[in-house]
């Protein structure tokens, strides 16, 4: 099985919060870094106690989405790659792709190519970068 793990700064419960009730997502973990025994990992910083160490989304299909939160020092901006998002019902892709899009920068508006009875692209209020696509019959 592939999965997606991606790394925020600081805004992973956020945008978690957010894909599962936008994407109708359920969150499996979500785990602090306060949360991990002394005797596994040496203290995070101070001040990022709070911060997500791990956290685990399964969608509906089956899909899996995993991430954390990074120290500032160790964020680079997504870049090179996009979550793609398959829906079957164009009109539920729309309403996913507008959700995603909100706050954040489309890409490319969603609507109907020649391979997809909708499709487009978004960077997230999160900067993940997304494709939304509803394939054509036969794609």
């Amino acid at each position: 099985m592939l999965s997606s793990y991606l790394f925020y700064q600081d805004t992973c419960e956020a945008a978690f919060n957010y894909y599962a009730k936008v994407l109708g997502g359920k969150i499996d973990a979500m785990m602090r870094l306060s949360e991990a025994p002394a005797s596994d990992m040496p203290p995070g910083p101070p001040g990022r106690e709070k911060t997500i160490m791990h956290a685990r989304m399964t969608l509906p299909g089956g899909g899996v989405l995993m991430a954390s939160d990074t120290p500032a020092e160790h964020f680079h901006k997504p870049q090179g790659f996009s979550i793609s998002l398959t829906v079957m019902d164009p009109a539920e892709g729309e309403r996913k792709f507008n959700a995603l899009a909100d706050g954040g920068t489309v890409t490319m508006p969603y609507s109907k190519t020649f391979w997809a009875k909708g499709f487009g692209m978004c960077v997230d209020k999160f900067g993940i970068p997304w494709m939304v696509n509803c394939p054509a019959e036969g794609m």
